[in-house]
């Protein structure tokens, strides 16, 4: 069966997973670590997307991002590749790195933004390379020790995650640390890992209960949310794939356009295409791309 395409749009709710190939690591020591967060701090920056949580584990790390003015898939494929590079030649190896595709799950935020925010800042913890909450706090790489104001970066929305725990900063840290902290109890959250209608709905016996009272909803692997949001998701999806084909079936494709954009602009096309910072040229260029 062919993979689905990814779903995004501007705004929406990304949780990001990506692991090593045949679950080896992705980072060996803090130097990797720290290359991996300034290069993520600059992609992030330069696009406007928005982070909420992140943890950076040896072989895989979680991000939770908003999509900004570039496309999720944009900003993981510079990411990814770029991470990939760097350590191949720092670690003087070849060939891949990260397992498959990374799983992008789009999510509804009322309902997940909280949860998925300590579900992936106690990622350490389960993983043990903390042992407490308290080594938590101070634990490097994951964006739980920015939120306690342990250390600091200027891309992660430590304020937006804040703001849901209370007005004052101090009362919102200790309101947001009490509940990672029953976060700790609840272990492994399947739930959180993926989309689909079991774990939109909580489980298997949430689903069959549903059935027998005859309430069926909308759902997708790639997901996470009640059917009227996947419905909504969907139908967005499906407007924008129809558009799309709707141009590719009037005809319109990259050569008539440049043939347009160059008699816009009294450029022949063989001058669009050439390299050079000429005014003209340059704005026909900007056209085209557009």
């Amino acid at each position: 069966m062919p993979r689905k395409s990814r779903i995004d749009a501007a705004g929406a709710l990304h949780h990001i997973i990506a692991r090593g190939i045949d679950r080896g690591k992705i980072f060996q020591d803090p130097v990797d670590k720290h290359n991996f967060l300034d290069r993520l701090a600059d992609i992030l920056q330069s696009s406007k997307t928005r982070c909420y949580a992140w943890a950076l584990i040896p072989n895989h790390f979680h991000l939770l991002l908003r999509t900004g003015r570039v496309p999720i898939a944009t900003v993981m494929r510079r990411l990814l590749t770029g991470h990939v590079l760097w350590y191949n030649r720092r670690h003087r190896r070849h060939g891949h790195l990260f397992q498959n595709r990374y799983k992008s799950i789009l999510c509804q935020e009322d309902s997940y933004l909280l949860e998925l925010v300590r579900y992936i800042h106690l990622n350490p913890l389960r993983a043990r390379l903390v042992g407490n909450l308290s080594a938590l706090d101070k634990y490097s790489f994951s964006g739980h020790s920015v939120l306690m104001n342990r250390r600091s970066n200027d891309w992660q929305d430590t304020d937006a995650v804040l703001r849901l725990f209370g007005e004052k900063i101090s009362e919102a840290r200790r309101q947001y640390r009490g509940y990672v902290e029953k976060g700790i109890a609840l272990g492994k959250r399947e739930d959180l890992i993926g989309g689909g209608l079991i774990r939109s709905h909580g489980g298997w016996a949430n689903v069959k209960a549903m059935r027998r009272a005859k309430i069926f909803e909308k759902a997708d692997e790639r997901i996470l949310g009640d059917g009227d949001f996947v419905q909504e998701v969907l139908a967005g999806a499906e407007e924008k794939h129809q558009r799309r084909y709707r141009l590719t079936a009037q005809g319109v494709n990259l050569e008539n356009l440049a043939d347009r954009v160059a008699e816009l602009f009294d450029l022949s096309v063989s001058e669009l295409w050439q390299p050079g910072k000429y005014r003209q040229r340059v704005r026909a260029r900007s056209l085209l791309c557009y």
